[in-house]
This record gives structure tokens, C-alpha cells and sequence, in this order.
């Protein structure tokens, strides 16, 4: 009996400690997203005059360079809580479907019809001119791809999200589909009629 309930324990254990392993399909999928979205940006902000920066389509709305400036703050937020939080926490259960989630955070990150309030860490202060915001977005997002290109455990971490329970590869996905989401905002901003000519 004593034999039976050990098996038994070891077979729950198993079940419920084993993580998940990152596939290199998915790992490849990651790092080419994160450049996707890398090149996307730089693209809709690539020669901009200062005053096509600073145009703002009414008082509550942000100019490129406010976006800009969101963008490469949320990079470093989401980035540092990945490395000092999310690689701290547990696996998930082995059951938990990342496909699934893979494509959550893919679809609803980048979704522009519903809004959302940034949160006081990541509203932008005007704290880099345009220029330095791209050097600092790109440093960012270099480091990004590195780590996703280089460690080896990334669905072995999950951790609470806005959008619930996200492994550390689902993480680095959302930073890239955070930058989607506004890429979009500041083509809406280049989209306005009354957007600078030059």
C-alpha cells in the first residue's frame, strides 16, 4: 500500500512540476516577430520632421513622439519585470495550452479597438528627444531579441498578466505586440488631415 501511494505521489508530481518546453520553431517564430515589429516601427517614424513629431491630433491624444516615447518605456518595463519577476516564478501546469496563449497575446495585444490608460510608469514626460527615443528603443529591443534568442527556459516561468497567467517566451511576445498595438496609433496619427506635410 505504502509502495502504491509513492507511485501514485510520484506520478502527481511529475504531472503538475514538469515545464513546458520552448520548441525552436517557436523560439524562431519569437525572435523574427520581435524584428517584425522592430522594423514596423522604425519604418513609421523614418524621416519625420520635428514638426510631424510633435503634431498632436487634438489636446488628449499623442503626438509620434509621445508613442515613440511609450513604446521605448514599456520595452524596458516589460523587459525588467520579465528578468527580475517572471524568470523567478513556477511552471504552469503541464495542461496549460501556450498555443493558445501564444495566440491571445498575438491577437488582443495588438488590438486597437478597445483603449487603454498607460500607467504612470510608462506615460510619456518628454524625457528623450525623437532621435535618442529610437537609440534607446533599439538598445531595448536588441537586448530583447538576445535573451529570447538565449534562454533556454523560458516556458518554465509563468506569471500573472492583463491578460492572465503568460509564460516568459508569452511575455517577450506581448512586448512585440505591445509595439504593434501603437506602431498602429502612430499610423493613425500620420493618418490625420491635418498631419504636417513636412
Amino acid at each position: 500500500m505504502k509502495r502504491a501511494s509513492a507511485v501514485i505521489c510520484v506520478l502527481f508530481l511529475a504531472t503538475t512540476v514538469v515545464a513546458q518546453q520552448l520548441t525552436q520553431t517557436d523560439r524562431d517564430k519569437g525572435v523574427q516577430y520581435l524584428q517584425q515589429t522592430q522594423g514596423d516601427l522604425l519604418a513609421a517614424v523614418s524621416g519625420l520632421s520635428d514638426a510631424q513629431m510633435k503634431f498632436k491630433p487634438a489636446p488628449d491624444r499623442w503626438s509620434v513622439a509621445e508613442v515613440l516615447e511609450h513604446i521605448t518605456l514599456a520595452e524596458d518595463f516589460i523587459f525588467n519585470n520579465v528578468t527580475a519577476n517572471v524568470m523567478k516564478a513556477g511552471a504552469g501546469p503541464a495542461s496549460r495550452d501556450v498555443a493558445k496563449a501564444d495566440s491571445m497575446v498575438l491577437a488582443i495585444v495588438p488590438d486597437r479597438s478597445s483603449k487603454r490608460q498607460a500607467p504612470p510608469p510608462l506615460v510619456p514626460t518628454d524625457r528623450w528627444t525623437p532621435p535618442e527615443a529610437i537609440d534607446q528603443f533599439q538598445r531595448s529591443r536588441a537586448k530583447t531579441i538576445a535573451f529570447m534568442e538565449g534562454t533556454p527556459d523560458l516556458r518554465a516561468h509563468v506569471a500573472d498578466s492583463p491578460l492572465g497567467s503568460l509564460d516568459a517566451y508569452e511575455w517577450l511576445l506581448f512586448t512585440g505586440a505591445h509595439s504593434a498595438r501603437h506602431t498602429k496609433q502612430i499610423l493613425e496619427v500620420k493618418a490625420d488631415p491635418n498631419f504636417p506635410k513636412n
